[in-house]
């Protein structure tokens, strides 16, 4: 692992530290108690990936959620900058994640394999 990997990664552990408070400072419900399960930054550390749990939340719901995200985005990138003291923030680029729906479905094949023996 070269020095531009560790620096990438450092930048990704960071994130994923933060991001969750300052969802917690936002006004709103649906993005208070939003999960953030993983954050991928490009080459660069320009853009980043961010991961987010939808355990209990609809597709409808993730449309509104990932709308009001991009609405607050200044706020979370200000936020990271001041916190860390960054001369410059990442853009962020929500997803929800769909990974533990396939550990859940790999679990019950391994389920309904191991009852046919």
């Amino acid at each position: 692992m070269n020095q531009a990997e560790i620096k990438r990664k450092r930048t990704e552990s960071v994130l994923k530290e933060l991001l969750p408070q300052a969802f917690a400072m936002l006004d709103d419900e649906a993005l208070n108690t939003l999960v953030v399960t993983e954050v991928i930054c490009s080459r660069g550390r320009y853009d980043s990936k961010v991961y987010l749990d939808k355990t209990g939340i609809d597709e409808k719901e993730q449309e509104i959620i990932l709308n009001k995200l991009s609405k607050v985005t200044g706020f979370l990138k200000n936020y990271v900058k001041e916190s860390e003291g960054w001369y410059r923030s990442p853009n962020f680029k929500f997803k929800f994640d769909d990974y533990m729906e396939k550990v859940a479905r790999i679990d019950e094949l391994f389920k309904i394999i191991e009852g046919k023996k």
